[in-house]
């Protein structure tokens, strides 16, 4: 472990009888980074998230905090906290009083408690709602007052899960900026769980993408949207076109169509992967399409979407659908049911093992 790790884990898994949650999970998580677990229900997401706080015991594999072993240590005794999506908030305490109860548990001093308490509300902006009761706040307020609580006796890692799914999509939004502006303010750590992709990209260092009990793969957003590795990250992040046939050479084949993307797919079934804004779309001959477009495929318009400052085209071609958008004074006087050729340059395109 290096002096950048505070946690690190090998071979974790967790099953159920014969059916297998989380499998042979190796992670290394850097001191004071946002990390986000990411992926669709029951992909082992919360399942790890679990496993690290103490609530489930694996089935193998260890798990080192600060290099001292906490695989067979119960929750409690690992000392890191934890935010629900439900708040579970004591309803009989005052927001002080709730924030406080950890800090009693651990028998801090009076004086300690009153000053740590302060400074937590203060940070999630709550000072004014010291002596309210969980009845008298809105949703989000008591979100606020529960990362207040698990943060308040300073543990060496927050795990959250998905703690801003019950609420409203405007306030969630907000929620997300503040928990950025508390992460940089605290510099502690953060494990976050979210099926939400947009939310992953808006909060976090690294994302790891989970699928059927492992980890496809771990990197920055930026990385994860221009370098996936695996078609299954292409499509979870993010919008995409995904063109399929078969690799030969250095060119993919297709019917009488030859295209090409960068990466490192074997031969044999293959899927070319690129990103909306980096199609480019014009009538049917394909002359206003930029020379540096060399893969060009002939689709039909399915759909037009007006996006204010962008037009999206829905374009289905023979070797999968496309998904184009464009700023609007770039977009082409086309409608619905038009034949259109859509272009892309090779370096904007990821080609992939096609595993589906």
């Amino acid at each position: 472990m290096t002096d950048d790790t505070i946690l690190d884990i090998h071979g974790l898994s967790k099953i159920y009888g014969e059916a297998v949650a989380l499998d042979q999970v190796d992670l290394t998580i850097k001191r004071g980074e946002f990390l986000t677990f990411l992926g669709p229900s029951g992909s082992g997401k919360t399942t790890t998230l679990n496993l690290i706080a103490g609530f489930i015991d694996p089935s193998t594999g260890s798990m080192l905090l600060n290099d001292k072993p906490i695989e067979k240590l119960r929750a409690h005794e690992r000392n890191l906290g934890v935010v629900f999506q439900h708040y579970a908030l004591f309803p009989h305490m005052t927001v002080a009083d709730n924030v406080e109860y950890p800090l009693k548990q651990r028998k801090v001093g009076k004086e300690e408690r009153k000053r740590r308490v302060a400074e937590a509300l203060d940070m999630v902006r709550l000072s004014q709602y010291a002596d309210r009761y969980p009845k008298q706040l809105s949703g989000g307020q008591q979100q606020r007052v529960a990362l207040a609580r698990a943060v308040v006796y300073r543990p060496p890692i927050l795990l959250m899960d998905e703690p801003l799914g019950a609420l409203d999509k405007k306030l969630r939004e907000w929620l997300q900026l503040e928990l950025r502006r508390i992460h940089r303010e605290l510099g502690s750590t953060f494990i976050y769980v979210t099926h939400d992709q947009e939310e992953a990209l808006v909060l976090s260092d690294r994302i790891a993408v989970f699928n059927e009990g492992r980890i496809e793969q771990i990197g920055t957003a930026h990385e994860l949207y221009d370098q996936p590795k695996t078609l299954f990250v292409g499509k979870f992040i993010g919008e995409s076109s995904v063109f399929k046939g078969h690799l030969k050479g250095d060119a993919v084949v297709a019917g009488d169509l030859r295209f090409s993307g960068r990466g490192d797919a074997p031969e044999g079934p293959v899927a070319v992967l690129v990103r909306p804004e980096k199609l480019e779309v014009s009538d049917a001959s394909g002359d206003s399409l930029s020379a540096e477009a060399t893969n060009r495929v002939p689709g039909v318009i399915e759909d037009i979407v007006f996006l204010g400052s962008a037009v999206k085209y829905n374009v289905t071609t023979a070797i999968g659908d496309a998904v184009v958008r464009v700023p609007v004074e770039r977009s082409v006087a086309a409608s619905i049911g038009d034949k259109v050729m859509v272009g892309w340059r090779t370096e904007d395109a990821v080609a992939l093992a096609d595993d589906e």
